[in-house]
């Protein structure tokens, strides 16, 4: 199974730029995660909702061109699908997590908090980490198998950030958020790219003012979480980033499920 994970900063701006439809024509992935679709279904276009190739699934915001989730799920998989949006214990009214399950198994696509815009917000992000990670730990505790991505919004140990020494005070690359992130790995779900490749330098975000991303200073914000246990089923992880259309790349995971 191709999963790809991809935070596209609005997906009909993709889509009008069309590198949607070329990122699927050259990737084909068996199921997409995307985050930060900015939209509503009643202003996506018929391609948006009723693709050809994908069944399509929505988890927008209250607040128009905001945050938002989405899955597709490829066609060719013939199998009954459940779709569950949202996190338990937590007020999820920004469309920040988005589930399919396939018998035992279940695909999480999460747009986590960025935080950084006021104290309670701060306070927020710390809170829906605790709620998600309870969430994914049960799941696990409930016999079914989980494969969770999207973009974290933390830069995990220095080597995921382009100048750790400059952002030590920065949302984004903070103590608390960074033992979050230690946190869950101790917990058993690994960080597949890190784990199979400990001393690469890769990045996934950039910021778009300052042409961050032709100089490639950027951060690894954006992650494919898997139960230790099915870490052996990994065949490949792959940052793609020569996709174009968005300030975050998407990331490709292909595991033998």
């Amino acid at each position: 199974m191709k999963i790809i994970s991809w935070n596209v900063n609005g997906i009909r701006a993709v889509e009008r730029k069309g590198e949607l439809e070329s990122f699927l024509s050259s990737q084909s992935p068996d199921v997409l995660l995307i985050q930060e679709t900015k939209a509503t279904p009643d202003k996506l276009s018929k391609n948006l909702l009723e693709n050809q190739d994908y069944v399509s699934f929505y988890h927008s915001a209250e607040k128009a061109g905001y945050s938002g989730t989405s899955i597709w799920v490829s066609r060719k998989i013939e199998t009954e699908l459940s779709w569950l949006p949202g996190l338990p214990g937590y007020e999820d009214n920004e469309g920040r997590v988005a589930r399919i399950d396939f018998a035992g198994l279940s695909i999480l696509g999460v747009y986590f908090p960025n935080g950084g815009k006021s104290a309670d917000a701060w306070d927020d992000k710390l809170v829906f980490y605790r709620c998600f990670l309870d969430y994914v730990n049960q799941l696990r505790l409930d016999g079914r198998k989980v494969v969770w991505a999207g973009d974290v919004n933390c830069a995990h140990e220095e080597i995921d950030i382009a100048r750790p020494k400059e952002n030590k005070k920065s949302i984004g690359f903070l103590p608390e958020e960074r033992a979050w992130v230690t946190d869950v790995i101790e917990n058993s779900w690994d960080d597949v790219y890190r784990k199979k490749y400990p001393d690469s330098v890769i990045y996934s975000w950039w910021h778009l003012i300052s042409k961050a991303r032709a100089r490639n200073v950027g951060w690894r914000i954006d992650y494919f979480f898997v139960d230790s246990a099915l870490y052996p089923l990994v065949t490949e992880i792959n940052y793609l980033n020569d996709q174009m259309g968005s300030d975050h790349c998407p990331v490709s995971l292909n595991i033998n499920l």
